[in-house]
């Protein structure tokens, strides 16, 4: 076991599948020379040279889209979009290219790619680098979008993604980029759809993303405290999503609270209640509790960002008045 940061986590799976593949490379604005805006991508120009890792022009869609390209001649590009919400510039290469390629050529191509992108609310970028784009990207078949919260699931899933035959969206939340934990040195995968619980609980299900799984289990500490026990699910993979073990959990609990960055209407949180509605209905002991950030864009003062994501607090309250109910 070595102890690495969730930055150090993208190197190490980045390194690990180009040096096992030569058809994987990497390239996006600053991962070169600079090692990304967030140094995740640090040391890999050095051992792998300009030819499979390259700075690009400021320029998204043609990111996205030359990634496109070369993932159907066969190559296995990962691309990075350095902050998610610069997606809505490469939304055509993404939903109408990518996406699309395996259904609109009748399988003769795909495009087995990965982009990268950073996100969340809590690191000061302001209201145009900071959003949350999961529901963007949800409502499109031929994605696959993931959301890994720890530095393991960082290394299992981006190597997963980068070895799967369609198009998968990465994203990595900044406030986790310094998030360390102990990791296997030996090899290893995470599957892509299969949700994990972080702790098991028995009064109260709490459905979390990214960041948020953090804040979900510090309130699963404070409700520990006075009493009541709750069950922490770090949903890893929005789509597909694990509707298995969220509604197998509910049935046990009756009780749901679901907390994600983006605000609440439209949400990730909303597919999710619309599960557990549909499959544990009967076993629903109280209304199905759903937070989110605030219906406003992200703001850049730090007191307001505290305002504007959902607190430990808030998850804490939430949960009582599930309990409670």
């Amino acid at each position: 076991m070595t102890t690495i940061a969730y930055r150090e986590a993208v190197q190490r799976a980045l390194r690990e599948e180009m040096r096992r593949d030569p058809a994987v490379f990497l390239f996006g604005e600053d991962v070169a020379e600079a090692g990304g805006v967030f140094k995740a991508t640090k040391g890999l120009l050095e051992e792998f040279g300009p030819t499979r890792v390259f700075d690009t022009p400021i320029s998204e869609s043609a990111i996205v889209g030359a990634a496109v390209g070369a993932a159907m001649m066969g190559m296995r590009p990962v691309v990075e979009v350095m902050f998610a919400d610069f997606t809505t510039i490469a939304m055509d290469a993404i939903v109408n290219s990518a996406a699309k390629a395996r259904f609109l050529s009748g399988g003769e191509f795909s495009a087995p790619m990965v982009v990268r992108m950073s996100y969340g609310a809590g690191a000061r970028w302001g209201a145009q680098h900071t959003q949350s784009v999961e529901a963007w990207l949800m409502n499109v078949p031929g994605l696959t979008i993931v959301m890994p919260s720890t530095p393991y699931d960082v290394v299992g899933l981006l190597k997963s993604a980068i070895r799967s035959p369609d198009p998968v969206v990465v994203l990595e939340n900044k406030q986790l980029y310094g998030k360390k934990e102990d990791v296997p040195d030996e090899e290893f995968f995470v599957p892509i759809g299969k949700a994990a619980v972080r702790r098991p609980g028995q009064d109260v299900t709490i459905v979390a993303t990214g960041y948020m799984v953090d804040r979900a289990l510090s309130a699963a500490d404070a409700l520990a405290a006075g009493g009541h026990s709750a069950e922490v699910i770090d949903a890893r993979s929005v789509l597909p999503l694990d509707v298995e073990t969220i509604v197998g959990s509910v049935t046990r609990t009756g009780r749901l609270v679901v907390v994600h960055e983006a605000p609440v209407f439209g949400g990730f949180g909303a597919e999710v209640a619309a599960a557990v509605g549909a499959q544990a209905f009967g076993y629903l002991a109280a209304p199905i509790e759903r937070l989110g950030g605030a219906w406003s864009p992200i703001p850049f003062g730090q007191v307001l960002i505290d305002e504007y994501l959902p607190s430990e607090q808030d998850i804490v309250q939430a949960a009582q008045r599930a309990i409670s109910a």
